[in-house]
């Protein structure tokens, strides 16, 4: 079987393999096999890990906020950004592109490929790390509590991090069907951690809250800019779907009820312990040997999942930049730098610093691509669009160039108590629409007057 890459010269070899090999280009129809009940499953398994139960639970824990309040303004922030990361996995279904590919219409090739593309690699190399270190210091401290028996952190952190690439090098097969592998495993460990929350000694620790405007706001506009940088990999997984309604909900459903499950421990968790790690306050709560075990696997697994979807999409982020690799070598060269950052905790946790400036470049991205996907091109992609994708002559978007740096600036003036994330979204969103009608308006007097 051959397809060629609609890249700029890329011509791409396929052959039946057990390693997907589909680049920037379309993937053929006959692949498109995926349904909405798969990727509930897939995005399911992404949703359930650590890192979802943190803003529900500092709700809770600094917000102040009763325990209904921070799980009711989590939820509808994330609803808000899991519709826009589903609507922007519409190119996928429908076109079969990658999400960063995709892009280049919306930004512009430049931008796309030397600012956003770069961000996002980035950004999912940095949470690699920080999810296969926190999943390694789990696994240690449990099997210490079991056994009693150090063990030491590199060679579990290196077994992980081999395992997690090695999945996604695979590709959408592999990440498929380690997701329903998982479900299960995952499902049980949630149902445990409830059961072990309701009957456990609170110890006085019992946080009764009260209902907050600002605090309900604030950790909703959180969950909100927690997720929505998705919008710039939403289509990297929907590119095997059946169709784009499939797709969509498979999409939109999975991460939600994820969501809604870890909003629901992380909040009880915090209600009842104040503590933010629900998988490290079950252990606590507990010296079965059987319970302990199911929480250690439970909480390997949500780190596996939702890495593999740190690694497979930050390899296309990276194929993108770098168009004249294949998918496995990006992916592979993905795979290598995830693996030594995981080595080393003290440079991933060092660089907290610099990862924070590049959410200052993620949201303002975000909020343009939401704006021009969903407002100025009422979620399609026009012939003329794909036909530019093509010939690669998408060009230079000036226009997002330059309400980016203004969104930045934004970003970077307002106060933390007003959620600069949230409202520079909404400020950089809004801006960009106004300027491109502007301009379209301008185009059109011009027009008439000549």
């Amino acid at each position: 079987m051959f397809s060629v890459a609609k890249d700029k010269g890329v011509y791409v070899k396929m052959k039946t393999s057990m390693i997907e090999r589909f680049g920037l280009e379309s993937i053929p129809q006959d692949k498109k096999t995926t349904s909405w009940k798969e990727y509930f499953i897939i995005q399911l398994a992404f949703s359930v890990n650590s890192g979802n139960f943190l803003v529900p639970a500092l709700a809770v824990v600094q917000g102040g906020l009763p325990f209904y309040a921070a799980f009711l303004s989590t939820v509808l922030g994330a609803f808000l950004a899991f519709f826009c990361v589903s609507m922007l996995s519409l190119p996928g279904s429908r076109y079969g592109l990658p999400a960063q590919y995709v892009l280049r219409s919306v930004l512009g090739k430049k931008l796309s490929m030397r600012v956003a593309s770069p961000v996002r690699t980035l950004t999912s190399l940095y949470w690699f790390s920080v999810q296969t270190i926190g999943g390694t210091l789990v696994v240690t401290s449990m099997i210490k509590k079991l056994t009693g028996a150090p063990i030491p952190f590199i060679p579990v952190a290196l077994g992980l991090a081999l395992l997690m690439t090695a999945l996604a090098l695979v590709g959408f097969e592999a990440v498929k069907r380690a997701t329903k592998w998982f479900i299960p495993i995952l499902i049980a460990g949630q149902f445990i951690l409830l059961a072990l929350f309701l009957t456990g000694d609170q110890g006085g620790t019992v946080h009764q809250g009260s209902f907050s405007t600002g605090a309900f706001f604030f950790y909703g506009s959180l969950a909100f800019v927690q997720y929505i940088s998705g919008v710039s990999a939403a289509s990297d997984m929907t590119r095997y779907s059946v169709s784009p309604r499939q797709g969509f909900w498979g999409v939109l459903g999975g991460n939600m009820t994820g969501f809604m499950m870890t909003a629901l421990l992380g909040g009880i968790c915090a209600s009842l312990y104040g503590g933010l790690n629900p998988f490290v306050t079950a252990g606590e709560l507990t010296s079965s040997v059987l319970l302990l075990s199911i929480i250690t696997i439970s909480a390997l697994v949500s780190m596996i999942s939702i890495n593999l979807s740190n690694a497979y999409t930050g390899g296309y982020s990276l194929l993108n930049a770098l168009p004249h690799l294949s998918r496995i070598q990006s992916a592979l060269l993905f795979s290598i730098a995830g693996i030594i950052l995981s080595l080393f905790p003290q440079l991933v946790y060092g660089a907290e610093g610099f990862i924070s400036l590049l959410g200052m470049l993620v949201v303002p991205l975000s909020a343009i691509i939401v704006s021009d996907f969903l407002l100025l091109r009422k979620g399609r992609l026009h012939e003329r669009d794909l036909a530019a994708l093509a010939a690669g002559t998408t060009g230079t978007n000036k226009t997002a160039i330059y309400v980016m740096v203004a969104g930045i600036v934004l970003y970077a003036l307002l106060p933390d108590f007003l959620s600069p994330g949230f409202l520079s979204f909404l400020c950089t969103g809004a801006l960009y629409f106004f300027a491109n009608r502007l301009q379209k308006e301008k185009a059109s007097i011009t027009h008439q007057a000549g």
